[in-house]
């Protein structure tokens, strides 16, 4: 496995990662890959969309209601006719194919940051 190469405290304080929960899932049809477009409501930053690959372990109806953690300050990302509005963050497994969700173990107040 390869590390990437070192940054500096300054370049992590760059990514604004916040807590947020998803309040609405859909297929994205048009999507290279099989994903979700998401609606993910981040307290006082608003609601943000996010098309998301991680339809090999999770259903739509369990995804309402979770908190995860993603970072809000990327530029919009178009894929297909969806506008990506922030990076949910996932942990790859082996084939890079099965993401597991980055989620808070207790609930947060949306829009808090990583620290």
């Amino acid at each position: 496995m390869n590390v990437k190469p070192e940054i500096s405290w300054e370049d992590f304080e760059k990514l604004d990662i916040r807590c947020g929960t998803i309040i609405s899932v859909d297929d994205f049809e048009k999507a290279t890959n099989p994903s979700y477009q998401l609606e993910i409501d981040f307290g006082d930053l608003g609601i943000r969309k996010s098309a998301a690959q991680i339809t090999k372990l999770y259903r739509k109806e369990d995804l309402v209601g979770k908190q995860i953690l993603a970072v809000v300050n990327f530029p919009k990302k178009q894929i297909a006719n969806f506008f990506s509005e922030c990076l949910v963050l996932g942990v790859y497994g082996e084939d890079k194919k099965e993401v597991t969700l980055v989620t808070t173990s207790l609930s947060t107040k949306n829009g808090m940051s990583l620290g």
